[in-house]
C-alpha cells in the first residue's frame, strides 16, 4: 500500500430502491485497494424508511430498534462510509457497551482497538467489503475510524462525525443519556439495538428507557424505527430461531 492518502481515492457505488447514490471521488488517497462489494436494496419498508433518514440532514439523530437481522447495523455503516466519502462527514466514531466486563476493559492487552475487538467486529465485517484490513487499521491509526467505549466518552463533543452506537439494549439509562448528549454540531448519531436481547435488568435498561420516551412522542430532529420479526432479512432459518424462543 505506499503513497499518499487521503479520503479521495476510496471509491464504491451505493444505491437503493428509492433513490440513487453514486460516489466516484479521485484524488487524495493513492494506493486504496478497491474491493467488490454489494449494492444497497433495502427488501422491505422499514428498512426503506430507515435507509431515507440515514441520509437525511434533517434527522440528526436517529434510533433503531428491533430484532436480529433487520439490517440496523449494517445499513447505518453504509451511512457513515458513504457521508465520509462526499465529504458529509470528517470521522466514523464507534460504540458500544461493554457488559461482559462491566466495562472496564482496562486489564485487556493491547490497544484500546484490539481490547474492544470482540465488541466492534460486527461493525468492521461491514466495513471489510469496502476496504482491505490494511486500510482499515490506518483509518483506525488516523482517527478517520475512531474506536471509543462508552465508558471512555464523558466530556466529549463529537462534531462532524458520523457516530454509530450498536447494541445500546446493554447500555444503561444514565449511558444512553450521556451518549445522546455527546453529538457535536454537523453530526448524525444512529442508535441501534434489540431490547429482547439485552444482559441488563429491565429496569436498568438504557435503550428500553429511552424507547418508552419516545414512544407516541416525536421530535423533528430524531427519528425513531421500530423494526418487527417480518423485517428480518438476514436468512429465514433466523426467524425460526428467534420463533423457537418466543421472540416473534
Amino acid at each position: 500500500m505506499g503513497g499518499k492518502r487521503g479520503r479521495n481515492n476510496l471509491k464504491f457505488s451505493l444505491s437503493s430502491s428509492y433513490d440513487e447514490h453514486d460516489y466516484y471521488i479521485d484524488g487524495e488517497m493513492e494506493g486504496i485497494e478497491q474491493i467488490p462489494h454489494p449494492t444497497i436494496v433495502p427488501k422491505n419498508d422499514h428498512q426503506k424508511d430507515y435507509n431515507r433518514v440515514l441520509y437525511s440532514m434533517n434527522k440528526p439523530m436517529v434510533f433503531a430498534v428491533g430484532p436480529a437481522g433487520t439490517g440496523k447495523t449494517m445499513l447505518a455503516c453504509y451511512a457513515a462510509i458513504s457521508g465520509y466519502n462526499d465529504k458529509t462527514y470528517k470521522k466514523i466514531i464507534l460504540t458500544r457497551p461493554v457488559v461482559s466486563v462491566e466495562e472496564d476493559i482496562g486489564y485487556l492487552p493491547g490497544t484500546l482497538e484490539e481490547k474492544m475487538d470482540p465488541w466492534t467486529r460486527p461493525i468492521m465485517d461491514v466495513f471489510s467489503e469496502f476496504y482491505s484490513q490494511g486500510d482499515i487499521q490506518y483509518m483506525i491509526k488516523e482517527k478517520i475510524i475512531e474506536i471509543c467505549p462508552l465508558a471512555y466518552m464523558r466530556g466529549r463533543t463529537f462534531k462532524d462525525s458520523f457516530i454509530i452506537a450498536d447494541e445500546m439494549q446493554n447500555s444503561t439509562p444514565n449511558q444512553m443519556k450521556m451518549l445522546l448528549t455527546r453529538i457535536g454540531e454537523g453530526s448524525k448519531m444512529v442508535i441501534t439495538g434489540d431490547p429482547k436481547q439485552h444482559d441488563r435488568k429491565y429496569e436498568d435498561n438504557g435503550l428500553i428507557d429511552i424507547c418508552s420516551k419516545l414512544d407516541g412522542k416525536r421530535t423533528k430532529r430524531i427519528e425513531y424505527i421500530k423494526f418487527e420479526f417480518s423485517d428480518i432479512e438476514r436468512s429465514p432459518i433466523v426467524r425460526d430461531i428467534l420463533e423457537i424462543y418466543g421472540d416473534n
